[in-house]
């Protein structure tokens, strides 16, 4: 029995002599091995071929690693927005939807702050610091109407007006903020201490779906 941790580059050479066919059966080594440039223009090219496909391999390969990382990440807020939109269907108010929408947001997508602009005051809905009442015609809201009036979700770095009116005097603690628009109920801000948190460009599919289901929610107490 030959005892694979002892042997050297000599048996290994040898075996390889007797064997010219391995890297057939086992072609992925090849993108691992060193071949040696200064033994002509053949063995060159030969190792030229093979860095470049050492090369495609490993962005290949850190690729795939982002897209699975991503893929993990969408399913992990797939999960999260479809136990939010459950949620939502268990509340027996519109005061209590409004105070699980915020709790899930705080506690299942791990928001450092969380900030409510309501349009309307909610029935049974005790005075609180995370969320206030402004009308739609106020002029305060003018650097929202845009995203107001279209329900397109916006990341990143606020704006000094509007990091103002949604933190207030935690404004400082925030770094980065998602803020979902919720035409005809108002704004909802996610705060995060990280700068990296959020950031423009990012997708929004999900923050669209839970302003979504809140306003789906909400509609089920309305007049």
């Amino acid at each position: 029995m030959i005892d694979i941790d002892k042997l050297g580059a000599h048996e290994v050479a040898a075996w390889l002599r007797r064997h010219p066919r391995f890297l057939q059966q086992f072609p992925d080594l090849a993108l691992t091995l060193v071949v040696p440039r200064e033994q002509g223009s053949a063995s060159s090219l030969a190792s030229y071929q093979l860095e470049v496909l050492r090369d495609k391999n490993r962005e290949l390969s850190r690729r795939l690693h982002e897209l699975f990382a991503l893929a993990q990440e969408n399913e992990r807020l797939s999960v999260r927005t479809h136990q939010l939109t459950m949620l939502l269907m268990r509340q027996r108010s519109a005061a209590d939807s409004v105070r699980a929408f915020a709790a899930s947001l705080a506690e299942d997508f791990s928001g450092d702050l969380i900030r409510l602009v309501l349009l309307q005051p909610v029935e049974g809905l005790a005075e609180a610091d995370w969320w206030q009442v402004i009308a739609a015609d106020d002029t305060r809201l003018q650097p929202f109407r845009d995203c107001l009036a279209t329900g397109e979700p916006l990341c990143g770095r606020l704006q000094p007006e509007k990091h103002a009116l949604l933190y207030g005097a935690r404004g400082s603690e925030v770094q980065s903020s998602a803020l979902i628009a919720v035409p005809g109920i108002g704004l909802v801000a996610v705060g995060s201490r990280d700068a990296n948190r959020f950031f423009p460009g990012m997708g929004t599919v999900f923050l669209r779906m839970m302003g979504e289901a809140l306003t789906a929610a909400l509609a089920r107490f309305a007049d």
